[in-house]
């Protein structure tokens, strides 16, 4: 979860939730996301919502589960009191952080509650994310009995001096044996890399992503370096200790990214997302959680910082874990702030999320200056013309590497 939050209002000690949530909530699919805030290390580049031994402030690793329990039955009077409709998870994502510094007991403890409260449905796909250097084969096995089907590794990268530049801490040789040992689990497997460290050369991500495809991973993410405000990364760069990013060798990175995962037999279903291609229409490779965020699905986000959405209404938790476990002590939401979706700001969401997305947008569904500028879109050749007849917006590979551009104009350079 990013660092900084939105300006809103302050969220209701109880969670209330408006009428307006429940309306067409039964048609809505339902996910779950727990975010873990904790990490060994804080990496450099990173500005998500979390916290090293030293910066918890008296909050307890050891009482997080119990707190993010108590957090869904909380959820689950909300919702009731709410009226929104009782529909069984279809994902559980469990991120942070590193889910995986915690005791394999604590996770499967927090499955078992949310599955407790809402249910699953029989195909619930069930993510965790993790360090190469935090799991063993026995973890990841008591994963999958618990009821884990898939599992995230940060990879990065496969190149030392990448790794050292973002911080990260694991050896990039113990990739090949944590995917193993999953496989050999039974878990599904993806592997996330970074492209666009300062430092780092085409022939390095061109390393990295051979490393990557030789494991033959389910599912392969790739995003582009984005530098934060308030990182020590970002520090870095100002003072001129590390070499800025270069946006024209991100470009290429991203090229090659697309070259060397299709000839994989790697399809992207979105812009940063590639799936291994099967011949099985009942499989499916994708991220089925982070897709429920981009086609603007219903989600419940447990735990410090972690985001919710549920018809238009959307609210984040207070940051700290010593504020969130206070607030969990005295029986109140952990809820910081929430917004109301705008019509306006609905549709803004909705061409900006899903034109991310293989066939995500569809055209029926733009206003009058969106559908007028698909034609220039397709001219340019940022927008796949076959597609287009199909009635979707499919990006072409240079759609993908303009994708804020195509959105501008299908919203009429609206801001974004």
């Amino acid at each position: 979860m990013p660092g900084a939050l939105p300006i809103a209002d302050p969220a209701p000690l109880d969670g209330a939730l408006p009428d307006s949530a429940a309306v067409g909530s039964e048609s809505r699919p339902w996910s779950v996301y727990i975010h873990v805030p904790f990490c060994r290390v804080r990496c450099g580049y990173c500005d998500f919502n979390t916290y090293t031994s030293e910066e918890l402030r008296g909050a307890k690793r050891s009482d997080y589960a119990t707190e993010a329990i108590a957090e869904m039955a909380l959820a689950s009077t909300v919702l009731s009191q709410a009226g929104v409709a009782p529909r069984e998870a279809s994902t559980v994502f469990f991120g942070g952080g590193t889910p995986t510094l915690l005791p394999v007991t604590d996770l499967t403890r927090m499955l078992a509650a949310a599955r407790d409260t809402w249910g699953f449905t029989p195909d619930v796909e069930i993510t965790t994310e993790a360090n190469p250097d935090s799991v063993d084969r026995d973890y990841l096995l008591a994963l999958k009995e618990a009821g884990f089907s898939r599992v995230s590794f940060g990879m990065q990268s496969a190149v030392p001096h990448v790794l050292a530049t973002l911080e990260r801490t694991h050896d990039p040789e113990r990739v090949p044996h944590v995917v193993t040992w999953a496989r050999e689990v039974g878990l599904d497997v993806s592997l996330d890399l970074i492209y666009g460290t300062p430092g780092e050369s085409l022939a390095d991500w061109e390393r990295s992503l051979d490393h990557a495809i030789a494991q033959s991973p389910d599912h392969i993410s790739a995003y582009a370096l984005i530098i934060e405000t308030g990182t020590k990364l970002a520090a870095q760069i100002r003072r001129g200790v590390v070499a800025p990013v270069d946006d024209d060798l991100q470009a290429d990175m991203y090229e090659l990214a697309e070259q060397k995962l299709s000839a994989a037999g790697y399809e992207w279903y979105e812009v940063s997302n590639w799936g291994k291609a099967s011949n099985d229409p009942d499989v499916s490779n994708t991220s089925r959680h982070n897709l429920g965020y981009w086609l603007g699905n219903d989600w419940w986000g447990v735990g410090p910082g972690a985001h919710s959405h549920v018809g238009g209404v959307r609210w984040w938790n207070v940051k700290h874990p010593a504020a969130y476990a206070d607030r969990i002590a005295a029986g109140h939401s952990p809820g910081a702030g929430r917004e109301t979706l705008a019509d306006s700001s609905k549709y803004l969401e909705h061409v900006l999320l899903r034109t991310r997305v293989r066939n995500g947008l569809h055209i029926n569904t733009l206003d009058a200056d969106g559908r007028q500028a698909v034609a220039g879109l397709i001219a340019d050749e940022l927008v796949d013309a076959r597609a287009a007849l199909s009635g979707t917006i499919e990006l072409t590979l240079k759609g993908r590497l303009l994708a804020d551009a195509v959105v501008r104009r299908l919203l009429g350079d609206a801001p974004i």
